[in-house]
């Protein structure tokens, strides 16, 4: 269709996996499964309720009519009751105990929690395998010698390996608090029009003890461990907001690292991967973007941003419900979560994907290298006789000469050269080059990425497995 807005999270970003965790007919057959729940718990508990009815709703359970639903709601404006009419004509003998002292928020709440709670096990997986791909990553290079910055400038190397652990150890912090806020979430129940529970002691003839059983057995049959203590009509709020500021947590990681990356191929130190017939600008032909990662960056400030929607609708909630949070919910709950399942795809192809060039590291990092010796320059020339504060005040004064004709006159960085003519120093020029390996300067970087590897990651990994080898099937 072209005639109409289609929305680019379903059409260019987000998984058809995600999509369909937020689709209607996922909604309503997990409206269709909480009917079920209910009305099995309401037979256990000594309603009279029959097996017969709960066999007839189990066996429409999946054949959503959804012509008859339509119809009815163009009659009655109520979705919930729509679905209640549509799911009773095709059980006949059961209609009349569907939704049976339910609210709307019963079915919409409770699904709301169970589609939550699934997406976020997606997330979870795609996050794990953007953890297992930086990990290869960071195992080849982890020696490998790179110039590291502060502020942009020059600073002491690393390695790349232990760049990308920085990556990795982002990621990690996102996954424990997922795996925090996931194992904290629970369903709704059936709490009532105010969360009383006031239409259930009613069914129940007062029965307390019956009405305390109703939610931990919904939830058992559902497979959850719990449902919320105490509620309004509906959960609170501040849990989307929590599981909201969970994806928002990862845009701020996959930005970071997508800047990182964006600023390594402007280098041209690192690239992200560039397809065979892929067209980087439609005026200048020889240019390779990084339109991934800037997509990356783009969909992570999305995220970042609809963090806010959860947090003002859980803040302006009145006392025990109030209506307005409908129309924000159903746009800002699904979008982040398509927005995130389209971010980590495309962090795993870059991952999979980067195309390392350790020759031009190499030229950069010694450019660099000279300037970053002096101080075991300095110890050799003490060594050979010289005064240790006469030789600091000429590294000094030669470093600014070798920065000048860097700067001002575009030569190479002739510091080596410099102090090899200065006969305070004493050094010939072979001497100062023997502290030109860059891997004398990178201090315990391969070390680090090593221990951080078979610490935390091996071990977050292996216990994982279930999850692992996804690949990521992106629009280029």
């Amino acid at each position: 269709m072209n005639d109409r807005y289609q929305s680019p999270l379903s059409e260019r970003y987000a998984s058809k996996e995600m999509q369909y965790i937020f689709s209607p007919d996922k909604k309503f057959r997990t409206w269709r499964k909480l009917w079920i729940a209910l009305a099995e718990t309401e037979m256990e508990l000594g309603l009279p309720v029959t097996q017969e009815q709960i066999d007839e709703l189990k066996s429409h359970q999946d054949e959503i009519n959804y012509d008859v639903a339509k119809q009815r709601e163009k009659e009655v404006r109520h979705d919930v009751m729509s679905h209640v009419y549509a799911y009773g004509v095709q059980c006949p003998k059961a209609k009349g105990i569907i939704h049976l002292g339910a609210t709307s928020c019963y079915v919409g709440d409770n699904t709301d929690i169970i589609v939550m709670t699934e997406a976020l096990a997606l997330v979870r997986k795609k996050l794990v395998n953007v953890i297992a791909e930086l990990a290869k990553f960071a195992d080849r290079y982890y020696d490998q010698p790179t110039l590291a910055f502060t502020h942009f400038q020059p600073a002491q190397p690393t390695t790349v390996g232990k760049r990308a652990t920085l990556w990795m150890h982002e990621l990690v912090m996102d996954l424990e608090d997922l795996d925090y806020v996931a194992g904290s979430i629970r369903l709704l129940g059936s709490k009532g029009t105010t969360g009383t529970q006031a239409s259930f002691l009613e069914l129940f003839d007062g029965d307390m003890d019956k009405v305390r059983k109703l939610d931990p057995m919904i939830a058992e049959k559902l497979g959850y461990p719990g449902c919320y203590p105490v509620s309004g009509q509906t959960y609170s709020r501040k849990v989307d907001s929590r599981v909201l500021n969970i994806l928002a947590g990862i845009a701020q990681s996959a930005h970071k690292f997508s800047n990182d990356i964006r600023l390594l191929q402007h280098l041209k130190e690192i690239e992200e991967p560039f397809e065979k017939s892929q067209i980087g600008s439609s005026a200048m032909a020889y240019k390779r973007n990084p339109m991934r990662s800037e997509r990356i960056a783009s969909l992570s400030n999305y995220v970042m941003s609809d963090v806010m929607n959860p947090m003002l609708v859980a803040s302006t909630q009145w006392f025990e419900r109030t209506l307005d949070d409908s129309a924000n919910k159903r746009l800002s709950i699904p979008e982040g979560f398509l927005a995130i399942d389209g971010i980590l795809d495309l962090y795993l192809n870059v991952v999979d994907g980067l195309v390392v060039y350790p020759k031009v590291i190499e030229k950069h990092m010694m450019a660099e290298l000279p300037f970053m010796a002096t101080e075991n320059i300095m110890m050799d020339a003490v060594k050979a006789g010289g005064d240790r504060q006469e030789l600091h005040e000429r590294i000094r004064e030669l470093s600014m000469e070798a920065g000048r004709n860097v700067k001002e006159n575009g030569m190479d960085n002739n510091l080596l050269e410099l102090i090899a003519a200065d006969p305070a120093f004493n050094l010939s020029l072979d001497e100062l080059k023997q502290n030109m390996d860059p891997k004398k300067y990178v201090g315990c970087a391969p070390a680090q990425v090593e221990i951080y590897l078979d610490e935390v990651i091996r071990p977050l990994l292996s216990a994982n497995q279930d999850v692992l080898g996804m690949t990521a099937e992106i629009n280029v």
